[in-house]
């Protein structure tokens, strides 16, 4: 697997340069989570880093590295939220729509 060296901004991490895997398109993930131990054997705190480009090429605009920036909002709202992915095309189990039929072309209705 390929790695790329990616410094860190902000937060506890700043000024900090980790070797980072990439993914199959060749880019690092979106999102960089560090589980850090508490110190009395609570619950372990979570460092969250978004990915941000570091620069850009002149002509094209293309990204020419990336960097990660400290998301402190986020850090507490992910033990929140719990780690499930959110998918576009699913439905909630009970929603308004609950009580219709579900076929457009219905004319019972």
């Amino acid at each position: 697997m390929k790695s790329q060296d990616t410094p860190f901004e902000g937060g506890p991490m700043d000024g900090r340069v980790l070797p980072v895997l990439l993914g199959l398109t060749g880019h690092p993930p979106k999102t960089y989570r560090i589980p850090v131990p508490d110190a009395h054997g609570g619950p372990p705190t979570v460092l969250v880093y978004r990915r941000m480009p570091r620069a850009q090429s002149k002509r094209l605009g293309l990204v020419r590295g990336w960097k990660y920036a400290y998301d402190a909002e986020a850090g507490q709202g992910a033990a929140r939220a719990g780690a499930r992915h959110r998918w576009p095309w699913s439905r909630p189990a009970a929603g308004p729509d609950a009580g219709r039929s579900g076929t457009p072309d219905d004319t019972d209705g």
